[in-house]
């Protein structure tokens, strides 16, 4: 896949609480956001991309709201906080095959207006079977966390090295929602969630979004901007097989091979990693799972200072992550991809970027660890057009 398809434009909203700002105000905000960082404007684009929460008839609405009058090609997967990684790779497949070459990437979230569940949520087989028994999202993954624990020997402090990390990069960053550092011992003095998580074991939500616009190789050489080549794609969903699943790993052991294999790549060539924080455990069972340490071992490793920019042997987050920096609407994909571009161009906050990035990996993970969930990984590089 490498040099048919580039990243030339990213975007993060800058707000973390914006009640008066409605979605699809949004979706324009990030989309314009995105295409002036590109030097591309909304008449180029002939793809569009999001997930079906859009307002509205989804993309109907907001391709008719935004002006988008020359689109051939959509796309609505739907994969929770993973989806726009799908829809990054998803991009470079289509321009691939000559169906598009401009292709936007739009993604809006509004906790501060609650989170309604789909109404297709409703009808999901599973429910009756686990609701009526108290589960949630946060117990899911405090199943995993305490598995883990249980087969490995991991402990809460070793968990409370990924927010550590994440609140030190965090600190760099203006637009970050929390931007205090914090220790180990505040992690886990912090209120008990669902055991062994704490409440700093846990991601923040906010309002706000991002986009993408990836573009054909000729586009790119158009353009007088630094284009990331998106170099390998992988997506992989992992059920809960009645029970009978392995909580210490997740779905990215599949697509990390994958898109290793189609980048050309392994994870000694990884100079920076986007990772999937909705909670500690969820960072943790990822390097594993993406081969930065051996399984069982991604205690010891992050207690070692790896995760830490940009010193730190797998520097990881340096944008604070969910954990600090920013979560629009309980999914943070988005946000992982755009820091990647941001460090493989050399533009992330100085006292964070890291040296010579010239590879970057970027994962995503959608639904629950400790039930069925979905992941996405994406191999970037910075080589020029």
């Amino acid at each position: 896949m490498a040099g048919r398809a580039y990243i030339a434009g990213a975007f993060e909203h800058p707000g973390r609480y914006l009640p008066e700002v409605s979605l699809a105000q949004l979706h324009a905000e990030v989309a314009l956001g995105a295409l002036a960082d590109a030097g591309l404007a909304l008449a180029d684009v002939d793809g569009f991309l999001s997930t079906p929460d859009a307002p509205g008839f989804g993309l109907i609405t907001l391709a008719d709201y935004l002006g988008l009058d020359r689109l051939v090609y959509t796309d609505t997967t739907e994969t929770g906080g993973s989806a726009y990684l799908a829809h990054v790779g998803h991009a470079a497949m289509a321009i691939q095959v000559g169906l598009c070459s401009v292709v936007l990437v739009t993604m809006a979230g509004k906790f501060s207006s609650g989170l309604p569940m789909p109404s297709a949520y409703h009808e999901a087989p599973e429910l009756g079977f686990e609701i009526p028994f108290g589960t949630s999202i946060v117990p899911e993954y405090a199943l995993a966390a305490r598995r883990h624990m249980y087969e490995f020997g991991t402990t809460a402090a070793q968990l409370a090295e990924v927010k550590v990390a994440a609140s030190m990069h965090a600190r760099h960053n203006p637009n970050a929602l929390l931007r205090k550092a914090v220790t180990v011992e505040q992690v886990l003095d912090s209120p008990m969630i669902a055991d062994p998580l704490h409440k700093l074991d846990c991601c923040i939500n906010t309002d706000g979004g991002g986009a993408l616009v990836v573009v054909s190789e000729d586009v790119a050489r158009s353009l007088d901007r630094h284009c990331i080549a998106i170099r390998g794609h992988a997506t992989a969903i992992k059920g809960s097989f009645g029970g009978r699943n392995d909580l210490t790993n997740t779905a990215s052991v599949q697509s990390g091979a994958r898109a290793y294999e189609m980048a050309g790549v392994g994870p000694r060539d990884i100079d920076y990693v986007g990772l999937y924080d909705s909670f500690t455990i969820t960072v943790l069972e990822q390097l594993e799972d993406l081969g930065f340490c051996e399984k069982g071992k991604g205690g010891p490793f992050v207690e070692s200072g790896a995760l830490r920019s940009p010193d730190g042997s797998l520097p990881t987050n340096s944008d604070g992550g969910g954990l600090c920096n920013n979560h629009p609407g309980a999914r943070g994909g988005m946000p992982k991809m755009i820091e990647a571009v941001r460090q493989l161009r050399a533009e992330a906050t100085p006292e964070v970027q890291v040296r010579d990035c010239r590879i970057a990996m970027v994962n995503g993970i959608g639904g629950s660890i400790g039930t069925r969930m979905g992941s996405g990984t994406l191999v970037l590089g910075s080589e020029a057009v």
